[in-house]
């Protein structure tokens, strides 16, 4: 959520900075703003709503200027006006911000006091004024910006400017990232890689509490403690071309079709498929210990992680927690020795996931990470790295990360079990052999996009829609109603379908459509007999199951979704494209922003 981009250069930036805004979109925002430093003076262009409206004043009044920042704001403190979306300007500094200044209350009541004046509901003017206070009191603003962080509480990334040093742009992290770029003459500031990768793809990630102080010529990084270091120079790779959506009409549609071929670029990566073998980038030997599995996420991440758990359950034997990552710490957990915590991130940014993440490491837990985004904090700070490799996830919805999440997980839960001892040569090649069919299978499932699409408009009109699932298909039926309500705003719950009988079945009319995922298998007969208990009381139910599932259970539904049938092992990736296109199609039909729903954000960097 929210984005930065800033840019000492030599040439025109306003138009750069919009350019590096429509990278970081897919962050999620409300409102946008871009202000260079022109002639002695700010010159700043902000507005409510989409890029777009942005876009439309700096045509009609464009902004000069070599030196600029610029921000998509997703509000947090103050609503999405364009008083309160960013850039700044506090006297003679300009800044933006991602992330919550936690005490920002009392830090404004000693500004208020001082006589200063608010112009924004926002906590970054808090920063403004503060900077600005010790700049008019004789201090440099490198001096002022030292003095200032300590006095900051929470989270977050700032960029600033001043306007009697139009050369000169300091960026200062704490829990959001930020990221460094070097080019020719001119350097750069932004959220992420993506934000900077038309300009250079040489970049430094700054570290925790770290703050950058960037001229044309040279970039000088300082701890926390306000002592230089050095952060190392990579090369990105993120190609600068603007991602588009070829001929799909939304991101997530296109993401959704994207699945069979970056789950198998994913699975390439753990499986040896010749010799029938899970091959994880760590030893045995430092897997064998392991006693208890911790695993912590959110959001859709945290429905990757319950599908884990039976399946580390299953054939590791190692028993495994699970906590949504924004009560992970609150919660003072044990930490034993011999424990893995597992931590699951599209972005690898997620503020409490990051958070949770440390207070593991810091309980003496063997941290891993399974995250989309090799270069993230996340990354960084694990002992063991497990990327997926789904390629950059514009829509807001997760689709593609989550099933590449879901290959990992299971290559992981089939290593830990070789490692234990629990697996032998031929279940591991097993194993091994039905991955291999899962890129296959998900093409299956796409095959019948266009009968779901017809289908959807019998969901569309629904105020309420439930979700059932067993075993696996639990966190499935969870996912599923997560989808619905990320993108068409209709209220939708995931139940374990032998829980209906205790309590939610009062739900149930003929108002309300249930959508029952059944693939056979063992629990296919206990799933059925709970549809039956909701048909039986004039729910209306949409199967989704196999042609063999189909053909037992299939009367009396209000429609059927006929997949591919696969193991039981799989069924979870495979299951998940009609859940995807349900939603996906419901939305749709509703004319709802498919990849920018209403107040989410792709990578949320605030608890």
């Amino acid at each position: 959520m929210c984005g930065i981009i800033g840019i000492v250069g030599r040439d025109e930036v306003s138009g750069r900075l919009l350019d590096g805004l429509r990278r970081l979109e897919y962050r999620g925002y409300d409102s946008a703003g871009i202000c260079t430093i022109h002639d002695g003076g700010f010159d700043r262009r902000r507005a409510e709503g989409k890029l777009s409206n942005l876009a439309a004043k700096l045509a009609h009044d464009p902004l000069p200027g070599i030196s600029g920042i610029a921000h998509t704001r997703w509000a947090t403190h103050g609503a999405p006006t364009e008083d309160n979306a960013h850039p700044h300007i506090v006297g003679d500094v300009v800044l933006v911000h991602n992330g919550i200044i936690e005490n920002f209350k009392p830090l404004r009541d000693e500004l208020i006091a001082d006589g200063r004046r608010f112009l924004s509901q926002t906590d970054t003017e808090v920063v403004g004024h503060l900077v600005a206070r010790e700049i008019e009191r004789g201090l440099s603003p490198q001096e002022a910006v030292a003095a200032v962080l300590p006095r900051l509480h929470g989270a977050f990334a700032l960029a600033l400017m001043f306007r009697n040093h139009p050369d000169l742009l300091i960026g200062a992290r704490l829990g959001a990232p930020l990221t460094v770029g070097y080019g020719e003459g001119e350097n750069y500031l932004g959220s992420d890689a993506l934000a900077l990768a038309p300009l250079t793809q040489r970049i430094a990630y700054l570290d925790e509490g770290d703050w950058v102080v960037i001229g044309r010529e040279q970039v000088e990084i300082f701890d926390r403690d306000n002592r230089p270091v050095e952060r190392p120079v990579t090369i990105s790779g993120v190609t600068g071309a603007l991602i588009d959506k070829g001929n799909h009409r939304h991101f997530m549609q296109k993401e959704i079709y994207e699945q069979p071929v970056v789950v198998a670029q994913t699975l390439q990566s753990y499986l040896r498929p010749l010799d029938g073998k899970v091959a994880l980038p760590i030893p045995d030997s430092d897997l064998a210990d392991i006693r208890r599995v911790t695993i912590v996420a959110c959001g859709t991440s945290f429905y990757a992680g319950m599908v884990a758990q039976y399946w580390i359950e299953r054939f590791a034997r190692v028993p495994v927690e699970i906590d949504v990552a924004s009560e992970y710490r609150y919660r003072d957990p044990v930490m034993e020795e011999g424990g893995l915590a597992l931590f699951i991130s599209q972005s690898g940014e997620t503020a409490d996931t990051l958070a949770a993440l440390r207070h593991a490491k810091a309980g003496g837990q063997k941290v891993a990470v399974v995250v989309n985004v090799p270069t993230s904090s996340m990354a960084r700070e694990a002992d063991l790295l497990l990327p997926t490799h789904a390629g950059p996830e514009i829509g807001v919805a997760s689709t593609k990360a989550f099933t590449c999440q879901l290959a990992v997980l299971a290559a992981l839960a089939a290593n830990l079990a070789r490692a234990k001892g629990r697996l032998s040569e031929e279940e591991e090649r097993r194993i091994v052999r039905h991955l291999a069919e899962a890129p296959a299978a998900l093409n299956g499932a796409l095959a019948y996009d266009e009968m779901i699409e017809k289908m959807a408009h019998m969901i569309a009109g629904a105020r309420d829609v439930l979700y059932l699932g067993r075993g696996p298909d639990y966190p499935l039926a969870l996912e599923g109603a997560l989808k619905l309500k990320e993108i068409s705003y209709i209220h939708a719950e995931g139940y374990a379908a032998g829980e209906m009988k205790h309590g939610p079945i009062a739900l149930i009319d003929e108002a309300v459509p249930v959508i029952v995922l059944a693939p056979s298998g063992p629990l296919f007969e206990k799933t059925v007999s709970n549809m039956q208990e909701v048909q039986a009381r004039g729910g209306r139910v949409v199967l989704i199951s196999d042609y063999d599932g189909i053909a037992q259970a299939g009367d009396n539904c209000l429609a059927t979704i006929t997949m591919p049938k696969v193991h039981p092992l799989i069924a979870p990736l495979v299951y998940a494209i009609p859940v995807q296109l349900l939603a996906y199609h419901v939305a749709v039909v509703k004319g709802t922003d498919v990849d920018q729903p209403r107040n989410l954000a792709k990578s949320v960097t605030v608890e």
